[in-house]
């Protein structure tokens, strides 16, 4: 039967572009640099599937994605942290979620494409 049935719903957005001034070194917060941040949310789905209130809404990742961004930080562990805290206390039905944040172009030496972080969450 339908009523039965356990859907696990995934929302996410990925590539968000921002231009930040997130670094360890004092010049990378006086330059900035692209990165791209991607999030990744799962929970149980439940009631009515046209109704916003029963769902992730991604506008709010986005908001939540561009407000952390903003926020000056020396490691990039420190930012995705602070995004997944925040969807969880805006979410706290979310089963897990995964914050990933790519540095484009990092300055050092060779051509590398991006550097990443990423940290999950599992409800227990």
């Amino acid at each position: 039967m339908a009523q039965d049935r356990k859907y696990i719903q995934t929302v996410a957005l990925k590539d968000v572009k921002c231009f930040a001034l997130h670094g360890y070194y004092p010049e990378e917060q006086l330059t900035g640099i692209y990165f791209l941040v991607d999030v990744v949310v799962e929970f149980s789905r439940f009631g009515d599937t046209e109704n916003l209130q029963h769902t992730v809404n991604y506008e709010i990742l986005n908001t939540i994605i561009l407000e952390e961004m903003a926020r000056t930080q020396k490691m990039l562990e420190t930012v995705v942290k602070h995004i997944i805290d925040r969807c969880l206390d805006h979410y706290p039905f979310l089963l897990s979620a995964t914050v990933g944040i790519r540095k484009l172009n990092p300055a050092m030496p060779g051509q590398v494409g991006h550097s990443f972080v990423q940290l999950s969450y599992k409800a227990v």
